[in-house]
């Protein structure tokens, strides 16, 4: 059975060498388990660190780019397949649709984009494939204390909230999303 986790994570690096080692750690996992990497398709950041890992060693690798921002996510060269969106959202649910599971790295706002996007889906029943955040370095601890604020005011049902994996390692993460995807 192919495998293909869709991977969100920054167009930049971020400033903490915690991020970059968790995308290369990610990287050598996925390309040893045969994990099929989809992603951005970007050539930069931490997205150019995963990609290239898992290129590097031996995995396989499909980008997905919308054709504007080629140029300035620097489309990745290198890939195993590069598709070409015509719009964001039609990037998103290409990878929505190519990906067993979701994992989030650290990254800006594009990057809680396609993760409120996956995580609204949930919510709404459309789709239940696991999505873990990697909390590296604490990263994404204040946006952790927004969802308990809005367990608290009733905008976000706690059981929602529950169905977000998260994790402290790039290990966790994948090991508690292949085990609620019954690929474990």
């Amino acid at each position: 059975m192919s495998e293909t986790a869709a991977v969100f994570c920054g167009s930049s690096e971020g400033k903490n060498p915690a991020f970059k080692a968790a995308a290369e750690n990610l990287a050598r996992i996925m390309a040893k388990e045969n994990i099929e990497l989809v992603y951005g398709g970007g050539n930069v950041g931490l997205m150019g660190v995963l990609a290239s890992g898992v290129l590097k060693n031996g995995g396989r690798v499909t980008g997905v780019i919308p054709d504007f921002l080629k140029n300035l996510e620097l489309a990745h060269t290198g890939l195993s397949e590069l598709i070409i969106s015509q719009s964001m959202h039609e990037r998103k649910q290409k990878m929505y649709e190519l990906a067993d599971y979701f994992i989030v790295l650290p990254g800006g706002i594009g990057t809680i984009d396609e993760f409120a996007e996956v995580f609204t889906w949930s919510q709404l029943d459309l789709h239940k494939k696991p999505c873990a955040l990697v909390n590296i370095a604490g990263y994404f601890d204040d946006l952790l204390k927004f969802f308990n604020n809005s367990v608290e005011e009733t905008f976000l049902k706690k059981e929602h909230l529950n169905s977000v994996i998260i994790a402290d390692s790039v290990e966790t993460a994948l090991e508690k999303c292949r085990a609620k995807a019954g690929i474990l």
